[in-house]
């Protein structure tokens, strides 16, 4: 449940979360895992706490860091049916202002009885066109590489918030609940990699308490708690959130489906990563996870969906008309939604790439559209014809970086406009060698790397190749700046994208007026 907050203003030794308290350590809750923002608007963002019993969360935000003055107060219960955790939308924030915000847990049979605070910070959307930079990535804590504290941990999560972006574009597999943690695995070079290590992370995930115990894994990481205190997250997901290569189809366990047909494994899932995210909640659709976000004038970003409604993985029949990777009315969102943008670059934010070669993914091999390319076809012929310009893709899923530019004149379907995605992950897990592309919308890696020829695959995080890509657009002349990174802060390559004009009937007049 996301709970609207209301605005007050106070001073900061009133009433407030600075007030001093005596002992009684045992009956003050405390925070357990950290706190997260995310989904910031101009005017609006979505605060998350975990309380380590049931507890109620205090909340109080300042334009100034010191919290001198207090301008926004809000609390809402952390109870057990939700695992503790509490979900706040924060309504009526100032555009283009850091925020700085501060949680405490509060005894509710006690009034006063209250753990520790801990403070975080955001910045909400511009009103005017100013500069605008992010960072994004996916894949943490996969293949069994966890938490080595002798090692630093999570380092790339510590490396994305020395650049000090605006915001974070998580594309999916925050946890890998099918891949359990070991105490100890050992690596290439021979030295053992050691993992701190919990019940519920050693296992498959398939209840819900195990499922929970994957996203409270990933915040025992320095690293990880102290990004997300200070970077507010926009949050996707893939398959390993449930398990690998899960689809609507078919991914279930012994405890079957619902009445309405729906997977329960899929549905604990769901739950857990809903109860984790600091995502904004859309009521009328429980659980969606695909939305747009705008970032000021320069930027929209679309966070589609590409596991919850696509067809089998494994449907290789002859009849592919059910073939889908969106799903009918995601897609309908978001032709609706690009041709209504009135931003200058409209990032889409995918789950996996368009032209690498995959059963799980989009691409099948060399050839006209088929099976799902099919409404990635409709997709991008649709935003040619409506004169929406200045689109990039962006994911991870891959397990290495890359930049790819696709090209009509280079495809075998050729009714689109040139476009670039930019591939970037593992945040924290085994890497991979680039894959295959095939030819259907005319890709051509203009860079990649991951692991190579003597490497093998499922190369661990301590071996350096760990990635992240950086997006930087220019308030005063909309160019966007698309780098590529790895966990050393290393720019591996760049590329400045010029916008282009809009091409939109209604946009073309406006500007000839």
């Amino acid at each position: 449940m996301l709970v609207r907050s209301a605005s007050t203003m106070a001073l900061a030794g009133l009433g407030s979360l600075a007030k001093p308290y005596l002992s009684r350590a045992a009956d003050r809750p405390q925070i357990a895992g950290g706190i997260q923002s995310g989904d910031v608007s101009a005017d609006s963002a979505v605060i998350w706490a975990r309380a380590d019993r049931p507890a109620r969360m205090h909340l109080e935000c300042s334009t100034v860091e010191s919290f001198k003055t207090i301008f926004h107060t809000a609390s809402l219960d952390a109870l057990p049916d939700r695992d503790f955790t509490a979900r706040l939308l924060l309504d009526g924030l100032p555009s283009g202002q850091d925020i700085f915000y501060r949680v405490r847990f509060e005894n509710p049979a006690e009034a006063g009885l209250a753990g520790e605070t801990q403070a975080g910070h955001f910045r909400t959307a511009p009103s005017e066109q100013r500069s605008v930079s992010f960072v994004w990535s996916g894949d943490t804590t996969g293949q069994g590489w966890g938490i080595d504290p002798a090692r630093g941990g999570m380092r790339t999560y510590r490396t994305m918030l020395n650049n000090r972006p605006d915001f974070f574009i998580h594309s999916g597999d925050h946890i890998y609940a099918d891949c359990p943690v070991e105490r100890e695995l050992k690596l290439p070079n021979g030295e053992i990699w050691r993992n701190i290590v919990t019940e519920q992370k050693s296992v498959v995930a398939q209840t819900l308490d195990q499922f929970r115990g994957n996203y409270k894994y990933n915040l025992l990481d320095e690293n990880f708690r102290a990004f997300h205190a200070q970077v507010p997250m926009l949050a996707q997901w893939d398959d390993h959130e449930v398990t690998n290569d899960w689809s609507p189809a078919g991914t279930a366990d012994e405890t079957g489906y619902a009445e309405d047909g729906s997977s329960l494994l899929v549905a604990r899932a769901r739950r857990a990563f809903h109860e984790f995210m600091p995502i904004r909640g859309v009521p009328e659709r429980d659980g969606r996870v695909y939305r747009k976000v705008s970032y000021g004038p320069l930027l929209d970003v679309f966070l589609i969906d590409m596991r919850s409604y696509r067809d089998s993985t494994w449907n290789k029949g002859e009849d592919h008309g059910d073939a889908r990777i969106l799903g009918a009315a995601q897609l309908a969102w978001l032709k609706r939604e690009l041709a209504s943008s009135d931003a200058t670059w409209k990032v889409i934010a995918a789950d996996m790439p368009i032209g690498v070669i995959s059963e799980d993914a989009i691409a099948l091999g060399d050839g006209p559209p088929e099976r799902r390319e099919h409404e990635i076809a409709d997709l991008l012929l649709f935003m040619k014809r409506a004169g929406v310009r200045n689109t990039v893709w962006l994911t991870a899923d891959m397990h290495y970086t890359a930049a790819h530019h696709y090209d009509p004149n280079r495809g075998v379907f050729q009714e689109f406009d040139a476009f670039w995605e930019f591939v970037s992950g593992p945040l924290h897990a085994g890497t991979w060698g680039p894959g295959e592309l095939d030819n259907t919308f005319g890709p051509k890696a203009m860079f990649q790397k991951g692991c190579e020829e003597g490497h093998g695959e499922n190369l661990p995080p301590c071996f350096g190749l760990q990635f992240f890509g950086r997006v930087d657009i220019d308030g005063k002349t909309g160019v966007m700046t698309v780098t590529l990174k790895d966990v050393d802060n290393t720019d591996l390559w760049s590329v400045d994208i010029r916008p282009q004009p809009d091409a939109r009937p209604g946009q073309l007049l406006a500007q000839h007026i």
